[in-house]
């Protein structure tokens, strides 16, 4: 991530907040590693609901995620978030 934050940066991103979601790290996490990621969103839903938080205290202008998003997870998570959602493969083709 701090690799992701530099590169961002030097392309003129103001990164304002890293959010990392872990799975197995409490008793239900473990439980849950041999599920999918949500094909909806890549994140839990309570992740979700933390990075949307975190997005309308910063007023974030993106949220920048490092693994690529299908069309559909960019859609979703956008509405979800309240700021476009995208990939880091997306800014650097795109810059």
């Amino acid at each position: 991530m701090a690799s992701a934050a530099t590169t961002l940066a030097a392309h003129g991103a103001q990164v304002v907040a890293q959010i990392v979601q872990r799975r197995g790290v409490s008793d239900g996490g473990a439980r849950k590693m041999g599920l999918p990621y949500s094909s909806r969103t890549l994140l839990t839903y309570g992740k979700v609901r933390e990075v949307a938080l975190r997005c309308e205290e910063t007023d974030a202008a993106a949220a920048i995620f490092t693994t690529p998003l299908t069309g559909r997870q960019r859609r979703t998570l956008t509405d979800m978030l309240g700021c476009p959602a995208t990939s880091i493969s997306d800014v650097l083709t795109a810059g």
